[in-house]
């Protein structure tokens, strides 16, 4: 039977090349797109599509986005939440608005969005989430402590999937990029030719939501540049 995946952040960037992978991988696809325009076309994904206009913070989206899912389908077999945003807020003049609303992005949507969707990944049997987090949630190299602080908490999110749908057959990857070459990183000190490419991510996302329940990956660091511990 045709496995299911639900992908938000779908329109660029990681999500719309983890799309792409497990599209060609023979998964229907439900994506979240903000922009009608950024739909992709005929033949993105032969086992079938449908794309929700999912806001992540509107809080009735995640489950409306759920519903409509399995009311296309039937099944939901891989969630990710690939959806996020990045904005700078230091200790010494970080706004509490711009905290907000990455914790409202980076972290309650994909927290509402786990809950909408965990009973449709526990019947599966062998249910797959993958958070895209960050090695910003892993170490803190930087004085954005408010991008730090949402993806620990989604590092921490992760495990608690586990924690909460093992026994269910469900497993959690946090999937922890240093730099990688999107719209975000645009700004950033690395040229993006050095960085970590979207598709080598998705490529890897791929193999690890089609592991068998026996072969678990609770957190995965990927890293284009060295550093002692990743």
């Amino acid at each position: 039977m045709t496995k299911v995946a639900m992908i938000s952040g779908a329109s660029r960037g990681i999500g719309r090349a983890i799309a792409e992978e497990l599209g060609r991988q023979g998964i229907a696809l439900s994506l979240a797109i903000r922009d009608p325009a950024l739909k992709p076309g005929e033949g993105f994904a032969p086992a079938g599509m449908m794309s929700f206009s999912y806001q992540a913070t509107d809080p009735g989206s995640e489950r409306a986005w759920v519903e409509a899912t399995m009311a296309h389908f039937g099944r939901i077999d891989i969630l990710v939440n690939a959806a996020g945003i990045l904005r700078n807020v230091s200790l010494a003049d970080g706004a509490e608005e711009d905290l907000d609303a990455m914790l409202a992005v980076n972290l309650k949507a994909p927290f509402r969005l786990i809950q909408a969707a965990l009973p449709h990944l526990r019947a599966s049997g062998h249910g797959r989430v993958v958070n895209v987090a960050s090695l910003s949630g892993k170490r803190v190299r930087n004085g954005n402590a408010g991008y730090q602080m949402s993806k620990f908490a989604m590092v921490a999110l992760s495990h608690a999937v586990r924690q909460a749908a093992f026994a269910d057959g469900v497993r959690s990857l946090a999937l922890c990029p240093g730099y990688v070459a999107t719209d975000m990183t645009a700004q950033a000190p690395l040229p993006q030719e050095e960085m970590t490419r979207p598709e080598d991510l998705a490529r890897l996302v791929a193999l690890i939501v089609q592991l068998p329940n026996t072969a678990s990956i609770s957190e995965l660091a990927v890293n284009c540049a060295y550093e002692a511990m990743f």
